[in-house]
């Protein structure tokens, strides 16, 4: 099992950024698919999850409007898109299958928003 996350984004405030997680290992529409991230000197925050089976998405309070999940069936990959990025959006953003027993991390994918 297995999932790898795209390389390190610089973005400046005001762009977009989009995460990918790619499985491998196990049927990808079995389990979701949950997305945290962690500012530097910061605990884990959660932001929300995909059921890659219909696409279903729940996200955190905090994000809505901000953050879309989505989810290829076709290439067992997951997508995080945050837009309108701001300084405090500086993170490791991780992707963590969820089979209600364990997590299974990606090795995390570092944001760096600045000007």
């Amino acid at each position: 099992v297995q999932l790898v996350q795209s390389g390190a984004e610089l973005r400046n405030p005001g762009a977009s950024v989009k995460v990918s997680c790619k499985a491998s290992g196990y049927t990808f529409t079995n389990n979701y698919i949950e997305w945290v991230r962690q500012a530097p000197g910061q605990g884990l925050e959660w932001m929300g999850r995909i059921d890659p089976e219909d696409g279903t998405t729940k996200y955190a309070q905090k994000f809505q409007g901000r953050v879309t999940f989505t989810a290829d069936t076709s290439t067992s990959t997951a997508y995080v898109e945050l837009t309108s990025l701001r300084s405090e959006d500086t993170a490791v953003y991780y992707c963590a299958r969820n089979t209600a027993v364990d997590y299974y991390w990606g090795q995390g994918t570092q944001v760096t928003v600045s000007s």
